[in-house]
């Protein structure tokens, strides 16, 4: 009797585990309606040429398979390199090209070979040709389109690194420089897997953020991989496939053609290197070569970047580059501040040139009163826009000068708080000089100007024009508010041509030629040509309706939520529902209440979006608002509450439009989304359960701050403490369900963040399940890890809010 006893007891001890193991066996798949709009074909992207004569219609593989994240990854100093291409680990690339006329409308199919992974397609300034790249199994292809027949080929024996290098089109357009896999640089490096050193990392007195990295080096190993994989040798490469080195292989972080075509500005690294820091920290020697390779002028020498202060920028130069209208002149930008903004200083920055050939000594362009954020050139006249930001204000200027004239002032453009999208003029529209370089197009006195066009109804994009002298601008054409339409190129020197996407809920991008009426004249504008008829894969999704909700949070601030309901919903009914959201910072109510995005999009659901839930008869507050508002040093004091506060008021709207089931809320977001979705639970008893994907939770884990988060963790050691979820894992008594990449590379969301969180959970008793995603990094890219994704979110929710049983008193209240 004993002895059945036991083996009946062992038989069931074998099932149980069976049905474990035959639950987690293989990955899983989402119900079939999920399944058919993830197979669905997608809508080609868009290309213009500069040439403004054709479209180049790309399409991509939506979804790679699992066995593509499985080929060989090396990661060295910040990089993830295939080490069988010499390329990017798991780049993106295209499966198709098309040739449109606009003229036309023709389309021609591009002769792709069999396989094709097409990489990084890169128009020559006069349209004729396109460069791209053929990721094989062997390396790097470079191959040329040519556009007039649409026909390709490759250029033989050439083998592009693109692992730390690329391919750039020289001022002729009949030749590349290209960052060539060395030919005679022998076998990579291997370990016996016998150690024969130890790993040592030494400092002594030397302060910085030690931000939290990964990929890093780890193994003097490593640092040989990273110089065999990283060093390339430049070469100018012509459209016959002639090939002419230039200097000896080295590993170049930059190495750009001047606009005269005969000096390259190159940044090279060098040892030592380091174990906490990524290449672009790494020792530099920047110059200026001809195209034999001599050195004709060296910029800086730049130390290990290892001391830099919170928010700071290295001292010395640094954003250097080549003046587009000018055959070979360096501007670059220098600290005068020591790179710290602690430092109460100004002016902070300075802009600094000098020109070919080099001998005389740098002229000062102009000193900048807040932190350097960037430049563009004009066409003519010596035009330079450039920008400064002030992390205290937390406002951004724009200004224009010019550059040849340092006595004269720069003429301030805009002052505009970071958040304010609804007071934002735009960005300067570009165009592509015959050289290649990009310029601010000029027309006279006038530039472009292109935005979202934010508004309290929602995005409305626009062309402007503003004059320079005066700063008034005019509006040349803005989206109508029935459908959403965005600006994508300038087709002529007045802007009276212009090319357009337009989309509706209903209606896919397509892309038109619109015309207005010249400044100052007297005409009627045309109605808008469209060049593209693309149709629409997902019917099914029309059913769908969504629209802009707005409400207030209990101090007042403004919220929004942009709420979709699934098809055939009935009114009145009150169905389970999805909170998605991401935090944000402001420095003032105002801007934090400001609407973004517009429900006038076509509505299209991809990769592992939660807005599938849908189609399980699901409501979503989509793009939730959760501002979190105050100080920039201190805005993290009052994270919790005011997220807290930010949810109530968000389930409160939608229960009051009767469209939610208060008792039948899930709550989620991704990455800091994430980290929001565990605070909410752990002080909240708003939501039934929640999703919480490539997320981190314990922000002692990340000291040296997050997000916007700018004091150390030893001199705000209770707010880090109090903002991390993991501390409170004994108050997340709802379930979470949490998802992560095993090979997150995001700065800060190492993959133990959720494994100790999921531990902390169940050793207190929590209801949790963790899944980790082989191979994936923060965003999950294979088809079978996006299907096994939405499988587990769709279960959970199911399970614990959709059909979850009504709660008693007791159960909703006592965290907040």
């Amino acid at each position: 009797m004993k002895f059945v006893s036991f083996r009946l007891s062992n038989l069931l001890l074998l099932l149980l585990f069976a049905s474990k193991a035959f639950y987690a066996q293989g990955y899983k798949q989402p119900p079939q309606n999920v399944m058919d709009i993830l197979n669905a074909p997608s809508t080609p992207t868009t290309s213009v040429s500069p040439a403004h004569d054709k479209i180049l219609l790309v399409e991509s593989l939506r979804n790679p398979p699992i066995s593509e994240l499985a080929q060989p990854m090396l990661r060295l100093a910040g990089l993830r390199i295939n080490p069988n291409t010499n390329g990017q680990h798991l780049q993106t690339y295209f499966v198709k090209l098309t040739l449109k006329n606009i003229a036309d409308g023709r389309e021609t199919p591009v002769n792709l070979p069999q396989g094709a992974k097409v990489i990084s397609p890169n128009w020559s300034a006069d349209g004729k040709y396109i460069a791209f790249g053929n990721q094989t199994p062997a390396g790097i292809e470079l191959w040329i389109l040519d556009t007039g027949s649409a026909k390709a080929r490759m250029l033989k024996n050439v083998k592009v690194n693109t692992a730390f290098g690329r391919f750039d089109w020289m001022p002729d357009q009949r030749s590349l420089l290209v960052n060539l896999v060395p030919a005679k640089r022998g076998f990579a490096p291997t370990a016996s897997g016998v150690p024969t050193e130890p790993n040592i990392q030494e400092t002594a007195g030397k302060t910085g953020a030690v931000q939290t990295f990964q990929d890093l080096l780890k193994s003097p190993t490593d640092e040989k991989l990273f110089d065999y994989y990283a060093t390339s040798q430049l070469a100018l490469v012509s459209l016959d496939g002639k090939t002419k080195e230039i200097g000896l292989p080295a590993i170049f972080e930059t190495a750009n053609i001047s606009p005269d075509g005969q000096h390259i500005l190159t940044a090279r690294i060098e040892h030592p290197y380091s174990y906490l820091y990524p290449a672009s920290r790494f020792p530099k020697q920047v110059e200026v070569w001809d195209l034999q390779g001599k050195i004709l002028y060296k910029l800086a020498s730049l130390p290990l970047q290892d001391n830099l202060p919170t928010q700071g920028v290295p001292v010395g130069a640094r954003s250097y580059g080549w003046i587009s209208t000018e055959g070979a002149t360096l501007v670059w930008a220098e600290a005068l501040d020591k790179g710290d903004p602690r430092n109460k200083i100004t002016p902070r920055d300075k802009l600094m040139k000098i020109s070919a050939p080099f001998a005389a000594q740098p002229t000062e362009i102009v000193r900048i009163e807040q932190r350097y954020q960037g430049r563009a050139f004009g066409e003519k006249d010596g035009l330079m826009f450039f920008y400064d930001y002030n992390r205290d204000t937390q406002r951004r200027r724009m200004f224009s000068m010019n550059y040849n004239s340092p006595s004269e002032k720069p003429k301030l453009i805009f002052d505009l708080n970071t958040g304010d999208r609804y007071n934002d003029i735009g960005t300067p529209v570009t165009k592509t000089l015959p050289n290649g370089f990009s310029v601010v197009q000029q027309n006279n006195d006038d530039i472009f100007l292109t935005g979202a066009g934010a508004s309290n109804e929602g995005d409305r994009p626009f062309l402007r024009r503003m004059n320079l002298q005066t700063l008034k601008a005019n509006e040349i054409w803005r989206s109508g508010n029935t459908d959403f339409e965005s600006f994508v190129a300038l087709m002529d020197e007045a802007g009276s041509r212009f090319l357009t996407r337009k989309e509706s809920p209903l209606d896919p991008p397509n892309i038109y030629l619109r015309s207005s009426c010249p400044q100052n004249a007297n005409c009627e504008t045309s109605a808008p040509q469209k060049l593209t008829s693309f149709t629409d894969p997902t019917p099914q999704l029309r059913g769908i309706t969504k629209r802009l909700v707005k409400y207030k949070r209990g101090d007042g601030v403004d919220l929004s939520f942009t709420l979709y309901l699934p098809p055939n919903y009935k009114e009145g009914t009150r169905l389970p529902t999805v909170v998605w959201a991401y935090p944000l910072e402001f420095t003032d109510a105002s801007t934090a209440g400001q609407v973004s995005g517009s429900t006038n999009r076509y509505t299209t659901i991809g990769g592992y979006s939660h807005l599938f839930f849908l189609l399980e008869g699901y409501a979503v507050l989509d793009n939730t608002t959760m501002p979190v508002v105050g100080d920039p040093l201190t805005v993290n004091d009052t994270f919790i509450k005011q997220i807290v506060d930010s949810a109530r008021a968000a389930i409160d709207k939608a229960v009051e439009l009767g469209v939610t089931d208060r008792e039948r809320v899930g709550v989620g977001g991704h990455s800091y989304g994430a980290f929001m979705t565990a605070n909410l639970l752990a002080h909240s008893d708003l939501f039934r359960a929640g999703i919480a994907r490539s997320g981190a939770y314990n922000r002692t884990l990340t000291p040296f701050g997050f997000q916007s988060e700018r004091r150390n963790f030893w001199e705000a050691k209770e707010i880090y403490g109090n903002l991390s979820p993991f501390f409170y894992a004994d108050k997340i008594k709802e379930p979470i369900l949490m998802i992560h990449g095993e090979a997150d590379n995001n700065q800060g969301t190492f993959p133990i963040q959720s494994e100790r969180l999921y531990a902390a959970i169940q050793g207190n008793g929590g209801t949790a399940r963790l899944v980790m995603l082989p191979l994936e990094s923060h965003g999950y890219a294979a088809k079978e890890s996006t299907e096994h994704t939405l499988f587990e979110m769709i279960n959970w929710f199911n399970k614990y809010v959709k059909n979850a049983a009504p709660r008693g008193k007791n159960q909703t209240a006592g965290k907040e």
